[in-house]
């Protein structure tokens, strides 16, 4: 049976150049049950999608649709629309009081450009908020403390700012392997404030760590991401990004 919502999910993805995989469980209460997924025009999974088959509620695959694909693609369109002018009353002869002058229109706001920068112990306070968005735990004075020492070893990270606001942080590193013939590079961290995000920051951000290894001698970067952020995988796969292995940790 048709379902209105998924046939529009799938329209919109088309227009993407994406194809809409849906669930084939048909049974309520199934875990798949509803379920739906974004594949590339080759069938290579892009968002909400596993070995099995789709994973994503289609909520999440609009979100996506709408959020990241605008950004990725340039679907949005900001128009300014400029109020209509009143028309002056014409004064008659008689009139004692001359017409009142319609108030000028308001100004438009004036946008705001993204800027990066090297982060500075003054940044402390937001990156924490940042850094918190990403679920790790972490205070201020610790912030600070570990931005003297990336810094000593030359590893500061870069900062995106609006105005004098910071909405966006991504870490760099460059590491030496004996299994590799030249250093490695890694992007340790990436986030961009929610109200800042379709702003392009997250690509000028990693254009900006890939510019770094280069000029550090790296051949290759890497980047770990939480298996549940299926959003920044596809923001990662589509920026040219492939998943080549597991990461395992532990606690010391």
């Amino acid at each position: 049976m048709s379902d209105p919502i998924i046939d529009a999910l799938a329209e919109t993805a088309r227009n993407r150049g994406l194809k809409l995989v849906r669930s084939r469980v048909r049974t309520p209460g199934k875990r798949r049950f509803g379920k739906v997924g974004l594949t590339d025009a080759n069938g290579k999974p892009v968002f909400g999608m596993d070995d099995k088959g789709p994973t994503g509620k289609p909520e999440e695959v609009e979100y996506y649709l709408r959020n990241l694909g605008a950004q990725d693609w340039g679907a949005s369109l900001d128009v300014a629309v400029l109020p209509r002018k009143k028309q002056r009353r014409r004064v008659a002869a008689n009139d004692s009081q001359p017409a009142s002058m319609p108030p000028p229109p308001p100004k438009p706001k004036q946008k705001l450009t993204p800027k990066l920068r090297e982060a500075r112990p003054g940044d402390a306070a937001q990156l924490a908020e940042l850094i918190h968005e990403l679920g790790h735990e972490i205070t201020e004075k610790q912030v600070r403390k570990n931005l003297a020492t990336l810094k000593k070893s030359g590893e500061t990270p870069i900062v995106a700012t609006l105005g004098k606001k910071v909405v966006g942080l991504v870490g760099v590193h460059r590491m030496v392997t004996v299994h590799r013939p030249a250093p490695v590079g890694r992007i340790p961290a990436l986030i961009v404030a929610k109200e800042a995000q379709g702003l392009g920051l997250g690509r000028m951000l990693v254009d900006a760590v890939e510019q770094w290894c280069r000029k550090k001698g790296c051949q290759l970067i890497e980047v770990t991401s939480n298996d549940r952020r299926t959003a920044a995988h596809a923001f990662y796969r589509h920026l040219g990004y492939e998943r080549s292995s597991l990461r395992f940790f532990k606690q010391l």
